[in-house]
């Protein structure tokens, strides 16, 4: 497969049972082959991807001493400023060549998970920057509760499955800021190969070049959206949970050529993560005599913290 497939999310929503199972069948096809699909038809309308871009931009161009104010010790980046080179991908050494921002869940109803879950940090500069990520946020995680029922039904499951595992999940809206590259730079890219920790990824800003997916073939390719399109990837949670039926797929951000190294690039993934004790235990669906059991049972926050620990993030 050398194109990454789209699907459209209003076939799921539309009350249409054909149209409905054509979308099953469309995103399962492209997760089991290679783990992306380009989505149109999400809860983001264009205005808010405006004034979302508009914020997350006044902020990455607020000055460092202002924007380090935000960068919170002792929590491993997850809410917050995480700056320039702070980022490696798991076994690579070089940062990547980017700086971020974290919101985090605006925890309903649950004082254990309002205790777990770090505050998400109030940018005092900027007064529409909480208020325009929040209601994003909102967004994405609405878009990725239908994904994943689609996909439990794919998977012969309940098609709520997800949804109480996913409720005040730990999910976390990334606007990524990729700087304009001013010196050759050494073995560093803007984000390095890598596979998502979460069970499903949601990419704004998947337009220009730059986003590759590696293939079975182990070929590169470029994964580029429309403008009304999400790019959405499985996550290793998703794919350890279906015992890599859903493949979670080794992706990288490249540099530009040389000649657009003086462009900023900006990015905006929501990584979709379940509450930190939803087992990810191999789903016996996904285990006969040709696919055994490949993964050892683990909840997802005992996989997150394994991650974070890995890339550098945390402490053990």
């Amino acid at each position: 497969m050398n194109v990454i497939p789209s699907v459209n999310l209003n076939d799921f929503v539309s009350g249409d049972a054909e149209s409905k199972q054509r979308f099953i069948d469309e995103i399962g096809k492209a997760y089991e082959e290679i783990g992306f699909v380009a989505l149109s038809g999400h809860f983001l309308d264009t205005a808010l991807v405006d004034k979302l871009y508009a914020e997350v931009k006044n902020f990455f161009n607020l000055p460092v001493d202002i924007k380090r104010k935000y960068e919170i010790p002792g929590i491993g980046g997850q809410r917050g400023y995480v700056s320039f080179g702070k980022e490696s991908a798991k076994g690579k050494k070089e940062g990547d060549l980017k700086e971020f921002w974290h919101f985090g869940q605006y925890v309903e109803n649950n004082p254990a998970l309002e205790i777990e879950y770090p505050a998400n940090v109030v940018v005092k500069e900027l007064p529409e920057f909480n208020k325009v990520g929040k209601e994003a946020y909102r967004m994405l995680e609405k878009t990725a509760k239908y994904v994943l029922r689609a996909l439990a039904l794919h998977l012969g499951l309940e098609e709520t499955y997800f949804d109480n595992f996913i409720h005040n999940g730990n999910s976390i809206l990334r606007p990524i800021h990729y700087p304009p590259i001013t010196q050759e730079p050494k073995d560093a890219v803007r984000a390095a190969a890598h596979g998502d920790i979460n069970l499903i990824t949601l990419l704004m800003g998947a337009q220009g070049k730059g986003l590759q997916v590696q293939n079975h073939k182990g070929e590169w390719i470029d994964a580029i959206a429309q403008p009304d399109e999400l790019m959405i990837n499985v996550g290793d949670m998703l794919s350890r949970h279906t015992n890599n039926k859903l493949k979670s797929t080794i992706h990288r951000v490249v540099n530009p050529p040389r000649e657009l190294w003086g462009t900023s690039r900006y990015s905006i993934p929501f990584f979709m993560h379940p509450i930190s004790d939803m087992k990810l235990d191999v789903l016996d669906k996904c285990i006969d005599d040709n696919k055994p059991k490949q993964f050892e049972d683990i909840t997802a926050g005992e996989f997150l913290h394994e991650r974070l620990v890995e890339l550098g993030l945390v402490k053990k």
